[in-house]
């Protein structure tokens, strides 16, 4: 929806107290999906400044550390432009607001056509245009890597794509991690998640994923889907059963 309402302060004061109990750190939200602050069309990028505007009140209220964002689609008004629009939505979306400690992540997308984010490079231009309206910094979908080229998949191929992120990105403004299995295979700038380990990334993919002396300190978020009551959860203990695997390996190594 493009309206959505304020949290009130009984569902925030629960919130906080769950973090607490459960050390739930750092409090990562995202926006929706409508939202196309690079759009061409000024009616769409009206609506767009104005439900943003709305997901960091929220994410405000509720004291959230990061807010990711999909860096959307310019259309048919070229990439430079379309980076200078979602810069200039931004400015006015948060204008009059004391942004505390909130950082906007760019998440990186599967790419194709006139989306944004289907290469390192495109996030460090948006980056460079918005940083002095907000904090900004990236989010790395593993899914949406692979399908736009980058093959973290395979041993070779995830190391240079990480030595690539540290080149371009700075693995300092990479702070979170979306893990997600692909449905489609490398390249084919398609969008579908998949179960941790069922997809083209596979099991060995996301051990090394993990493994990664660059990234395993990286907070993990899953974002499968939910085909059977209980998916979440069994995805989750996916990703710790190879956290594991990876400990003991180390230690035989060793």
């Amino acid at each position: 929806m493009w309206r959505v309402g304020e949290p009130d302060s009984l569902q925030v004061r629960k919130l906080q107290a769950a973090r607490e109990r459960f050390d739930l750190t750092p409090l990562a939200i995202h926006d929706s999906y409508l939202i196309n602050l690079a759009a061409a069309d000024p009616g769409i990028r009206e609506r767009s400044i104005e439900a943003f505007r709305g997901e960091v009140r929220r994410a405000l209220a509720i004291g959230a550390e990061y807010l990711v964002a999909h860096p959307g689609s310019y259309g048919d008004q070229g990439l430079e432009q379309g980076v200078c629009t979602l810069a200039e939505s931004i400015r006015t979306a948060i204008r009059g607001l004391k942004m505390k400690r909130l950082m906007v992540l760019f998440e990186n997308t599967a790419g194709g056509g006139t989306k944004l984010g289907g290469c390192f490079e495109e996030l460090r231009l948006i980056r460079e245009a918005a940083s002095s309206n907000a904090e900004i910094g990236f989010c790395l979908d593993t899914a949406h890597c692979l399908a736009s080229g980058y093959d973290v998949a395979s041993a070779a191929g995830l190391r240079a794509t990480v030595r690539e992120a540290e080149r371009i990105l700075g693995l300092d403004n990479v702070r979170v991690i979306h893990a997600n299995d692909s449905k489609t295979p490398l390249g084919s700038h398609v969008d579908r998640h998949e179960h941790i380990g069922k997809g083209f990334i596979g099991a060995e993919g996301f051990r090394r994923i993990l493994a990664h002396p660059k990234l395993r300190e990286k907070p993990f978020i899953l974002e499968t889907p939910q085909d059977r009551e209980g998916d979440d959860r069994r995805d989750v203990e996916k990703l710790k059963k190879l956290c594991r695997k990876r400990t003991t390996t180390t230690k035989r190594s060793n």
